[in-house]
């Protein structure tokens, strides 16, 4: 697996958020409609807060039901921005505190390839090596919106901390 291990300064993030359920295969359809909420208008705002990496809209998932790994419970979904600043008024606000990152690289059918990673993270990677899962969001950041690409890019952040 692709992976790097950053060091990040706190920030937070700052678009939609909505509680949703726990999928794993597929198209989540409560994501995909909170997609459909972002108008171009507010698309823009978003991308006008973004001053941190991952730049750029962003998806991030915290406060994970206890029983996540066996797809079920829910999680909080946010869609916005990694950003210094303020939320505006009408938009959710999540503080990420500092932390270690890994970063993986996803590149391929989405979201086939990236839930796939997505699994091989917590099947694999963690049992060998020398990082557990620290708490916070699980960041996903996507190269472009157009999907289809066969060699589509993503990246998947996870808050990580040495055993």
């Amino acid at each position: 697996m692709n992976y790097r291990i950053e060091e990040k300064e706190a920030f937070r993030i700052v678009g939609i958020s909505e509680r949703v359920p726990i999928i794993f295969h597929g198209v989540n359809p409560h994501i995909a409609a909170m997609v459909q909420r972002l108008t171009p208008e507010l698309i823009d705002t978003i991308k006008g807060l973004s001053n941190v990496q991952p730049h750029g809209i962003i998806s991030a998932s915290i406060h994970f039901s206890e029983d996540r790994m066996q797809e079920q419970g829910e999680l909080d979904h946010y869609i916005g921005a990694a950003t210094t600043k303020e939320a505006p008024e009408g938009l959710a606000q999540l503080e990420v505190p500092a932390s270690t990152w890994a970063i993986f690289t996803a590149v391929g059918p989405f979201p086939s390839t990236l839930q796939e990673i997505w699994g091989r993270i917590y099947a694999e990677w963690f049992p060998s090596s020398n990082y557990e899962l620290s708490e916070g969001s699980e960041i996903l950041w996507n190269e472009h919106k157009d999907t289809t690409d066969p060699q589509y890019k993503s990246e998947i952040w996870i808050p990580v901390q040495k055993r």
